[in-house]
């Protein structure tokens, strides 16, 4: 075998294993948690919404955090997102929204890499909002909820957490994590809960769009705090929980999980 070709497999085998290693951790600590998680089906209409749901250990009835995962879907680490809200006392529903759009019906898990982000980019924003108004139906109706819901969402999901609080007035607060928000005043003038934004410093993409989204929330009279994490990628907080995780990604997300807890803890009360 020519050197090249050596080279190659051992790039492929690299690649791989770091793969396997990243979703090991996750995968490791979901099974570790002693907390209540489990698989629902959430359905409305003649749709069925597939969705993780963890239950935290306390006395008293809880906030519900729906969590709307990235442009990989509903992946191990989403879920792990949602079983660390409950760990911080909160009820978390994480819904698939590729649920029913794979292969004789499947979710996230019917679909293998740029499969996924393809799917998700062509999903019905009505769609999306139906599927989101259900899941925070089902999650508000829970015997355990308190009655109050917000909403997260990252990435892709981050972006969608802002458009939904345009069509959804029942959620009492929006967690985006790096998404660009909506650029259309009539949309904006529907949102009735404040945004509290997380952003990386090093990620233009987003960045770029929010003193356009601070001009159209001020106008409207709506509120929205961003804050923006010095040397943080986009995805720090992905990033920032990996075994090989830098120094910057690490702490933005070490402060940004606490000013999200900060934020639900004055929700709650």
């Amino acid at each position: 075998m020519n050197r090249p070709v050596v080279a190659l497999c051992s790039l492929i085998l690299f690649f791989g294993m770091s793969n396997l290693v990243a979703q090991d951790w996750v995968q490791e600590r979901l099974k570790g948690s002693p907390r209540h998680g489990e698989w629902v089906e959430v359905t409305y209409g003649d749709r069925s919404v597939d969705a993780f749901v963890v239950y935290p250990e306390v006395k008293d009835k809880a906030i519900a955090v729906v969590v709307i995962h990235e442009i990989f879907g509903l992946t191990d680490w989403v879920r792990g997102v949602a079983d660390q809200l409950a760990e911080a006392g909160y009820i978390a529903i994480a819904p698939d929204l590729l649920s029913g759009m794979g292969q004789v019906g499947g979710n996230t898990s019917s679909f293998s890499g740029e499969d996924v982000r393809r799917a998700i980019g062509q999903l019905p924003p009505d769609q999306i909002t139906a599927d989101l108004n259900a899941v925070v139906d089902y999650v508000n109706g829970l015997p355990a909820c308190n009655g109050k819901v917000v909403v997260t969402g990252f990435c892709w999901g981050g972006s969608q957490t802002l458009r939904f609080v345009t069509n959804n007035q029942q959620v009492l607060a929006a967690l985006p994590f790096y998404g660009t928000g909506p650029t259309d005043a009539e949309a904006i003038a529907r949102i009735e809960c404040p945004i509290y934004g997380f952003y990386g410093e090093n990620d233009n993409r987003v960045n770029a769009t929010i003193d356009e989204t601070k001009r159209l929330m001020s106008e409207a009279g709506k509120t929205y705090e961003p804050v923006i994490y010095d040397g943080a990628g986009h995805g720090f907080m992905r990033a920032g929980e990996a075994p090989d995780a830098s120094d910057d990604n690490r702490q933005a997300r070490e402060d940004a999980w606490k000013r999200l807890k900060d934020i639900l803890e004055k929700i709650d009360e």
